[in-house]
């Protein structure tokens, strides 16, 4: 349990990084306390020899909360991510074979709306004991979910600044991004315009959280110009709602435009980059076959959707 003399290596106990995830998650000694089904007095002891051990102070204490310090932090950083692995290699050997076990599925609303659900609907198929976890999130949340191992795969957009080189990335689909809006609130599909006009319109786009945005935001930035939207919502339905009623001219992926009904798509003298959706999952952690039989059924086209 003790550090060696020369203090390269430190054997510090399992139970004492659980304790500390479950206390940094929670920012509370008692919600701890209560999810370990120990007593706050060994919650509290738990992190004492923690810190001790590791020689830093990895919480600021105060009689209503508790904070991580930014040693804390960092610890987090690399503690969570072998919680999860660990949670998630239990679940796998104690799962019933009957029962099967469960594949974590991370992606954003649209991209599970407009492209996942018939992936998702062939692989219930193949196999069926399996249980599916979807968490909705942004690309860039998902990224980060996948960091953290708290999915096993994610689908996104690409680029994505979250992706890191710890990620295997697979492009699945290529798509354009288009503006469309209601032809008679906006009388312009009879011509391609510059952004620079197209500056002047109302611009209905994603809020900028979202890959989208972000790539908007350069596109319009690279032609020196600032694009300032007029509505930033976090639904790709509710922009093309809101076109169709003619509040403004909305800039989203063509995947997401099954028909057009009512709009019309407004034609740019800027040819605008076609993007990648990927997915990606994490390089140093193996895959199960019905991960495998996912990605593959995306990157292979098996069992292609009609």
């Amino acid at each position: 349990m003790a550090s060696d003399q020369n203090g390269d290596h430190m054997d510090i106990n399992y139970e004492l990084y659980k304790v500390f995830y479950h206390v940094a998650k929670s920012l509370s000694f008692s919600d701890a306390a209560g999810e370990l089904f120990i007593s706050q007095s060994a919650v509290s002891q738990s992190i004492k020899t923690l810190e001790k051990r590791l020689n830093q102070t990895l919480f600021i204490r105060s009689t209503k909360r508790v904070a991580l310090t930014k040693e804390g932090e960092l610890l987090l950083k690399h503690v969570e991510p072998a919680i999860n692995l660990i949670i998630r290699g239990e679940n796998q050997l104690c799962a019933d074979p009957k029962s099967g076990v469960q594949i974590r599925i991370g992606a954003s609303d649209t991209i599970c709306r407009y492209y996942l659900v018939p992936y998702l609907n062939n692989f219930h198929k193949q196999y069926p004991n399996i249980h599916i976890k979807v968490t909705n999130g942004t690309s860039l949340q998902c990224a980060t979910l996948l960091e953290r191992n708290e999915v096993d795969v994610i689908v996104t957009n690409s680029p994505n600044p979250n992706l890191n080189d710890m990620m295997e990335m697979l492009p699945v689909k290529e798509f354009k991004d288009i503006f469309i809006a209601n032809p008679e609130a906006f009388p312009l599909t009879d011509r391609s315009i510059s952004l620079q006009e197209l500056q002047k319109y109302p611009i209905l786009m994603l809020d900028k959280r979202s890959t989208t945005s972000m790539f908007l935001h350069n596109l319009f930035l690279e032609n020196s110009l600032d694009l300032v939207p007029s509505v930033e919502l976090s639904s790709n339905d509710l922009l093309i709602d809101l076109a169709k009623i003619g509040l403004g001219i909305a800039f989203l992926p063509d995947f997401c435009v099954k028909e057009l009904d009512q709009l019309a798509v407004i034609h740019t003298d800027q040819k605008i980059p076609s993007r990648m959706l990927v997915a990606s999952y994490n390089k140093d952690i193996p895959l199960s076959d019905a991960g495998k039989y996912f990605i593959d059924s995306l990157t292979a086209g098996r069992n292609t959707p009609a």
